[in-house]
Parts: structure tokens; C-alpha cells; sequence
């Protein structure tokens, strides 16, 4: 069996034992983690653990999500596809091919040049042409582009930023980790129900790196 079989008989496996098997149901979603290569969004040196169900370290200090966790967040955006979304915490563009599956636009930033650079490459080389990334401060989103059916967050914020909250469309959601910078946050699901309205749903335990940025941990 060559490598990319295997890749694939993994990628099959990681779907129906850590995704499927923990509730999550969505068509969309369940595909798209399927179609997208996570070995080519991590280090060489680290392909044999692509799917394990657990993060990873990816360099400068970050990490790619457990699928898990990625595919809980991106069904909580409950996204019916062809959407607009825009994605803080770039990383390796795991979870930013992911929802490319799903929108029909992606606008990713990434804090850290060197990444965001690297995912820039692995998302064109790998097709996935409808994502944007740039490097900036994720906490304030990105104006030019609103508003956005979906936001999410791949890092823990001390708050929901303003601006994120403002850049959601009507009926959008925003999926974000609040809590402690050192410790376990909140998965939280914002929804925008009128111009000045938000609700707002508890999703769970998480534990993220902290979001930095003029709107996140200094």
C-alpha cells in the first residue's frame, strides 16, 4: 500500500471513530474533513501522527486542532454552503481548507508572517483557491470583507471582541474559546438576531492557545 492510501484509510477511520462516533452529524462537514489532507498542513517529520486525535505543534508556538474540535467548530457555524467566512488563527490552513469545502469565500488571518506565509502555499498548492490569508490582528477582523456569515476563532480570547460581533451578517454565528489564558475556556457561540441583539451558547470546555491582538491578550 503506497502512503497516500494510507492516508486515506486514516482519513476514513479519524471520520467515523472521532467525528461521527462523537456526534458530529452534519453531511457538509463530515465531507469536508474527509476530502482535506491533513498530512499536508503539519511537519514532515510529523505526518505519521496526522490523525491522531489530538493537536499538534506546527512551529512559532502553535498548534493544528484536533480534527475533532475542528469539525465541532465548523458545524457550529451550521453553514448550508456557498457562505462567506472569515477565520482567526490561520495556523497551518488546516481548519481554513476545511471550511473551504463548505463557503464559497474564506478570509483567514494569521498573527504570525512565517505561518501565514507557509499556509498561504499549502492552501494554493493543495487547490484550495477560494481562501484569502493575511497576516494581521485577528481580533479586529477584517472590515474591507463584511459582513461574514461565520467567524471563527482558533485561539482563546479574554472576551468576544466588538468587532468580530459587528462583523457578523444578521443570522450569522460566531464560534470563540473565552476564558483564562493558561487554562480551559469556554467554546462559546455568538449569534447576531438583529442589528443590536446577540445570543449566546455555551458549547463546551476547550483549550486554546491565547488570541493576541489589540482585542484579545496583550
Amino acid at each position: 500500500m503506497n502512503q497516500d492510501n494510507g492516508f486515506e484509510l486514516q482519513r476514513a477511520s479519524m471520520v467515523d471513530y472521532q467525528l461521527r462516533a462523537r456526534g458530529i452529524g452534519s453531511p457538509l462537514v463530515l465531507e469536508a474533513m474527509g476530502r482535506v489532507p491533513r498530512e499536508r498542513f503539519i511537519p514532515e517529520r510529523m505526518k505519521d501522527c496526522a490523525y491522531d486525535d489530538g493537536p499538534l505543534p506546527i512551529g512559532a508556538g502553535q498548534t493544528i486542532s484536533q480534527p475533532y474540535i475542528v469539525a465541532l467548530m465548523t458545524e457550529a457555524l451550521d453553514l448550508e454552503g456557498g457562505e462567506r467566512v472569515l477565520d482567526i488563527g490561520t495556523g497551518s490552513g488546516y481548519a481554513a481548507a476545511v471550511l473551504s469545502c463548505i463557503a464559497s469565500e474564506v478570509f483567514s488571518i494569521e498573527r504570525v508572517q512565517e505561518l501565514a506565509d507557509r499556509a498561504a502555499r499549502t492552501l494554493a498548492a493543495e487547490g484550495f483557491d477560494n481562501v484569502r490569508v493575511r497576516c494581521g490582528d485577528g481580533t479586529i477582523g477584517w472590515p474591507e470583507h463584511q459582513p461574514f456569515d461565520g467567524i471563527i476563532v482558533a485561539a482563546g480570547a479574554p472576551a468576544v471582541p466588538d468587532s468580530l460581533k459587528h462583523q457578523l451578517a444578521v443570522g450569522g454565528h460566531l464560534v470563540i474559546p473565552v476564558g483564562s489564558e493558561h487554562s480551559v475556556q469556554s467554546l462559546e457561540r455568538i449569534t447576531r438576531l438583529t442589528e443590536n441583539e446577540f445570543r449566546t451558547e455555551d458549547l463546551g470546555a476547550v483549550r486554546f492557545v491565547p488570541l493576541i491582538g489589540e482585542q484579545g491578550w496583550s
